[in-house]
């Protein structure tokens, strides 16, 4: 039987990805929990390049980066497709999964940084949520009609984003700016909480992370 290890935290939207992928396709694996202060001889050697979490090792085989790692579990893992079979809808949901990793680090911006930098920030976050409004209206999923690639790159919104709101008191998303986004992301969580991290328990390290993050205003 293959030997399957997931190099991680257990708060983190990027390991939560490839644990998701890993439930899909019922494969077994040893979570091995990492302390970003303190990184194990383990996560050097297996991610020398950039030296962060997530790592999928796959028999002594390391694959780094989560929706690389997500892509690989697909392609690699007997049980039901993530990436759509369609060739358009697979290059759709790869665009898409490219857009939320492009857009991340504004959205954690406009939450946690200060000054003009914040200021800038929350308006690219602002339009970022303009377009995925436009692009969620009257839709469950991002590609076709079922749950894919995308909608896992998608769980910093799905989840993540709710709790940022929550711990730092700004809400960028309201249902009176943003009704279909906010709609897609109450039914996300609702019908993924099987695949998602407890929200009490990451909003709690949330808040023990980011003590300050709601001066930040």
């Amino acid at each position: 039987m293959a030997e399957v290890k997931l190099l991680g935290l257990w708060y983190s939207p990027y390991t939560h990805r490839v644990e998701w992928a890993l439930k899909i396709k019922g494969v077994n694996y040893e979570f091995i929990e990492q302390d970003p202060q303190n990184k194990s001889p383990l996560l050097l050697e297996s991610n020398p390049v950039f030296k962060k979490i997530p790592v999928l090792i796959h028999n002594d085989k390391f694959i780094c980066e989560s929706m690389v790692i997500v892509e690989y579990i697909d392609d690699a893992f007997e049980g039901p497709p993530i990436l759509p079979k369609d060739p358009y809808n697979r290059a759709i949901a790869r665009f898409w999964a490219k857009f939320f990793e492009d857009e991340a680090e504004a959205l954690g911006k406009s939450f946690l940084s200060k000054g003009e930098e914040k200021e800038k920030a929350t308006e690219e976050a602002y339009e970022i949520l303009k377009v995925l409004d436009n692009q969620l209206e009257d839709k469950k999923f991002f590609v076709g009609d079922k749950f894919g690639f995308a909608d896992i790159a998608a769980n910093g919104l799905g989840l993540y984003m709710g709790i940022l709101e929550e711990t730092t008191g700004i809400v960028l998303a309201t249902r009176e700016k943003f009704p279909n986004f906010c709609a897609w992301r109450d039914e996300y969580y609702t019908q993924n909480m099987e695949y998602l991290p407890p929200r009490h328990e990451v909003l709690a390290k949330f808040k023990a992370l980011f003590p300050a993050a709601s001066v930040a205003k």
